[in-house]
């Protein structure tokens, strides 16, 4: 890094944005833009453009928006730090002392607080995709104990015509729904109390204006990369002026920072556009490809026990569906819960990570090879943060978990999260894990968690989510570290835990429980706002949902599943042969196009509500690949024309339906323009029907 004249913005530009940050020595910093690119423009300019005149009832000089909007600055805007030494200097008012550069792709600004002796480190990371990171760093100079009550990760000011909001909610068994709306003076929060990412209240946000589309109009979104609780604020001023924040929600007392004591916030992703809301999606996916180690190599389809055998386990049964699953194609046998300790149901045996040896009488390795000889990959599932009460591990350890003082424990699923800010906490899940991996030869793991912590209270008698937080992430960077091939799934039954914070340490999330094929398509509709194909897990689930209780052919089903890291979970001895050999062609097209799934750019298509559309091209727009969900009838005698997007309207396509099989067929070659903007008339057929488009270039 190079230190920067005190005089001088900041100008961080990637990927067609720009950002432009005020800081000068002894002066407030703030942000002057932060959004799309403006070619050709000089600081100084901007500034000039953005003064403003006195307001009439209004402060003498008007008060200009900091890096956090403190107390001490007077902005009427919520402070994003809230700090207090026993009730006094909470009216901080941080002042630049220190500026580091990164060139046009990074900066870091130190900010103290003279009364307090805080310091702020500001980190700012433009990614070569056009995605900014933010995050905060608070220092105690003081020599007093400092309460921290809220450290938001930046306030970013936004373009006041962003007033359009759509965040993203839902339940177990039905995340990543969205709801609009609209913005007026005074404040959108969302607040997450879950302990985890949680299903109702994902960290994200995308903004537009009244007439932003997939593919035109101003648009911005925002992500905290963190697992833990969380707030995400949007606030509209009296002047209209618009700033987003967000960070890790404290509880009461959760950081106080000793002399030379330091937090920091978890990392704030922010992306703009001038070219609607798919291409912040695009540049999001690109984000977390840019950070997967692996992200190049091919995701092998994917068995999971658990619906077809539950905690019915026999190795008579797991051998036989072993070798099923690998007929149809499978390249990884994932064995779910049930295997080790006293687990035949889920109320028993959680934390006693020992094979059940009255189950398995040679252990897990004769499976494991097994698997293996069929040319798969071994996985095994684990829910190590968690506790039965009835388990050999909590009648030695009761002091073990996580609990609030004179508050009665919230039953959920027969379980109790284990502390895991003690280090012999960590220390035994990680013999067992590892042990475990090296035993059997595990290459992949299932990590679940599947209740909410609502009291987090450690040993200490204090709330410790934050620490709880960053002590599974360094659980699971130690268990990476001492196996480096190992390949790690983020469960939370389902969804909950599906953010960048938990991504930066395992390679694949699973979107949901519910393997609904109709339910499954608005699941995986939301969750590619922020995250790429490649990691979101998609199975093809059992013809009778466990459940909706709705019944599909494996036509639909399997359909379904290939858009997607592709997955089975369904008993295979229960479908006749017809719909095992369906589901074989299904994975065979799947891997086929796996390459351009996982790799390519995603587009959601704009459609009537009874359908869901959305597909990838290929980088340099020659190949394409687009699924089309028939959800209900449609409204009028004939299906709607589709329109498909991210082609080169300039070039021509060869245009196929490649599923499902009866109405398989070349259909033609067409200029890319009109299948832009004419678009394809669809085929008559039953609601829940799945299609698929291949589209290639004429060379």
């Amino acid at each position: 890094m190079t230190t920067r004249e005190p005089s001088d913005h900041i100008v961080l530009r990637a990927a067609e944005t720009l950002i432009v940050v005020s800081a000068r020595i002894g002066e407030r910093a703030r942000i002057v833009y932060a959004g799309p690119d403006l070619p050709n423009v000089e600081p100084v300019e901007l500034e000039q453009l953005a003064s403003r005149t006195h307001a009439p009832g209004g402060p003498a000089q008007p008060i200009e928006a900091s890096l956090l909007n403190t107390i001490g600055t007077g902005h009427p805007s919520p402070p994003g730090l809230l700090a207090h030494s026993d009730g006094q200097d909470w009216a901080l008012d941080p002042r630049v002392t220190h500026i580091e550069s990164e060139g046009e792709l990074g900066a870091r600004i130190v900010t103290t607080d003279a009364a307090s002796g805080l310091a702020i480190t500001h980190q700012l990371e433009l990614s070569g995709v056009g995605v900014l990171s933010c995050t905060s760093r608070v220092t105690n100079g003081s020599d007093k104990d400092v309460a921290l009550d809220w450290c938001a990760a930046s306030c970013l000011p936004l373009d006041p015509t962003l007033t359009d909001v759509t965040s993203f909610t839902g339940k177990w068994a039905g995340e990543f729904q969205t709801e609009q709306t609209q913005l007026t003076r005074g404040s959108f929060v969302r607040e997450n109390r879950a302990g985890r990412t949680s299903h109702d209240c994902y960290p994200g946000l995308y903004l537009g204006t009244n007439s932003t589309t997939e593919s035109h109009g101003k648009a911005c979104a925002v992500h905290l990369g963190w697992s833990g609780n969380h707030r995400l604020r949007v606030d509209r001023l009296s002047d209209d002026s618009i700033s987003v924040q967000s960070g890790e929600l404290l509880l009461p007392g959760e950081i106080i920072l000793a002399p030379e004591g330091e937090y920091s916030t978890p990392a704030l992703h922010v992306c703009w556009s001038n070219k609607g809301y798919g291409e912040l999606t695009r540049r999001l996916h690109n984000h977390v490809l840019s950070r997967l180690p692996d992200a190049a190599i091919a995701r092998p389809v994917h068995y999971n026990t658990w619906e077809a055998v539950y905690f019915d386990h026999s190795p008579e049964k797991l051998f036989a569906l072993a070798e099923q699953a690998a007929e149809v194609g499978a390249e990884r046998f994932v064995l779910d819960d049930g295997w080790f300790g006293a687990r035949r149901n889920d109320a028993a045996g959680l934390g006693d990570w020992y094979v059940s040896h009255d189950i398995y009488p040679q252990g897990l390795k004769p499976l494991a090879d097994h698997v293996r000889n069929l040319g798969m990959e071994f996985g095994l599932w684990f829910e190590p943060e968690m506790v039965n009460p009835d388990s050999d591990l909590y009648r030695a350890h009761p002091d073990w978990v996580l609990a609030a003082p004179d508050a009665d424990p919230i039953p959920s699923r027969n379980q109790l999260p284990l502390d895991l800010t003690r280090p012999d906490v960590r220390d035994y899940l990680f013999e067992r894990v590892s042990t475990l991996v090296d035993e059997l030869g595990i290459a992949y793991i299932k990590w679940d968690m599947n209740r909410d912590i609502q009291h987090p209270g450690g040993a200490s008698g204090q709330a410790v989510m934050h620490h709880q937080t960053i002590a599974l992430y360094g659980l699971i960077d130690r268990i990476r570290n001492a196996h480096p091939s190992l390949v790690i799934e983020s469960c939370s039954s389902g969804g909950a835990r599906a953010d960048y914070g938990i991504l930066a340490r395992t390679d694949r999330v699973w979107t949901s429980d519910n393997n609904d094929a109709r339910a499954r398509h608005s699941i995986m509709r939301g969750a590619s706002h922020f995250l790429p194909l490649q990691v979101l897990g998609n199975h093809v689930g059992p013809k009778k949902c466990h459940i909706t209780g709705r019944r599909f052919g494996m036509s639909y089903r399997a359909g379904t599943a290939i858009l997607g890291h592709m997955g089975m979970e369904l008993d295979l001895a229960q479908e006749s042969e017809a719909d095992r050999d369906t589901l074989k062609q299904a994975i065979a097209l799947h891997k086929r196009h796996r390459a351009l799934i996982h790799t390519g750019a995603y587009h959601r298509l704009e459609t009537d509500d009874h359908i869901i559309a959305a597909g990838v091209c290929d980088r340099d727009r020659s190949e394409a690949l687009f699924q089309i969900a028939i959800l209900d009838q449609h409204k009028s005698p004939h299906p709607p024309r589709t329109r498909f997007a991210g082609l080169d309207p300039a070039r021509r396509y060869r245009l196929a339906c490649q599923w499902p099989a009866p109405l398989a067929k070349d259909i033609g070659t067409f200029a890319g323009s009109a299948l832009i903007e004419y678009g394809l008339q669809l085929p008559q057929t039953y609601p829940d029907t799945c299609l698929i488009y291949h589209l290639e270039a004429e060379q």
